[in-house]
């Protein structure tokens, strides 16, 4: 499950095939040594504020502090915009990106709703329950695509953000399903979208996200968890088959690691679930992904 292919070119020595199997290449390289393609650089971040449909969303942006930058849209995952969120929008930024990095649960509350996923008990049902209204709040009918035309409205009117290039786009856990959504409403905008530890990506539903594959034009990469991939071991095959069927390039991979492995303030009653070396890997996959922009 692990080649990329653009099925819009069938010819295995198409130029963007050739590209897609050469920045993966390169990502795997970067990750063994810890280098990126881009010098890091200065940022500057400030928390903002955005209209939407539904109310004032809370939300961090991160760009370098000289320039005009590919924006980027970070959906978090269950925990939303916290410290670990915001290193990663910080750590995105340093790379060359402008980066939004929104409080997905601002009808409810404002951020930080966690201040850390560490001391979460999955186990008890009482801290269970609190994520139910958080997420239901965000994954309602509709909601997911009115959030993304703005906040891919907000990245557009910063000075920092270059619109000659395509926005990129990525997700955790809960996050993975709404890059799909984001892809799909803002196909003329969005140029790349990651998907890690995705929940939901494939179900028998009709509002399924993989059967959104045909309204995307945007490069997609999917990098599942191990005991995701062991509880629905034909959803890989689904996902990757749908978007194939949409000629949309694509990757679909699995990583030999827990569900939240990406994120490092995951709970750790059970033993680790944040992987460094699974998530330095992940993360050359996705610069690599975004030098497409």
């Amino acid at each position: 499950m692990t080649e990329p292919r653009n099925p819009r070119h069938q010819n295995p020595d198409d130029p963007s095939r050739r590209d897609f199997v050469a920045l993966s290449i390169a990502a795997g390289i970067a990750a063994a040594t810890g280098t990126s393609a881009s010098a890091q650089q200065q940022v500057t971040e400030r928390d903002v504020e955005i209209r939407t449909p539904d109310g004032t969303c809370d939300a961090a942006f991160f760009h370098p502090t000289t320039g005009t930058f590919p924006g980027v849209l970070v959906w978090p995952d269950a925990f939303g915009l916290r410290p670990s969120m915001r290193a990663i929008g910080r750590r995105l930024a340093a790379e060359g990106y402008a980066v939004l990095v929104p409080n997905p649960f601002y009808r409810v509350q404002k951020s930080p709703v966690f201040e850390s996923a560490s001391n979460f008990n999955f186990g008890d049902p009482e801290q269970r329950g609190r994520l139910t209204p958080l997420m239901g709040s965000v994954t309602a009918a509709g909601a997911a695509e009115r959030d993304a035309t703005a906040f891919i409205a907000f990245l557009d009117a910063q000075p920092q953000v270059d619109r000659a290039r395509k926005i990129g786009t990525q997700g955790y856990c809960m996050g993975g399903p709404l890059v799909v959504r984001t892809a799909a409403t803002v196909p003329g905008r969005v140029g790349a979208g990651a998907s890690f530890h995705g929940g939901g990506l494939v179900t028998d539903q009709p509002g399924s996200p993989h059967l959104l594959a045909p309204r995307i034009t945007a490069r997609m990469y999917f990098g599942v968890a191990r005991n995701d991939d062991e509880q629905q071991p034909t959803a890989k095959t689904t996902l990757k088959e749908a978007f194939d069927a949409a000629r949309v390039a694509n990757e679909v991979e699995v990583y030999p690691a827990l569900h939240g492995w990406c994120v490092s303030d995951m709970p750790t009653g059970n033993g680790p679930i944040y992987d460094q070396a699974q998530a330095e890997r992940a993360w050359g996959k996705l610069l690599a992904l975004y030098r497409t922009l």
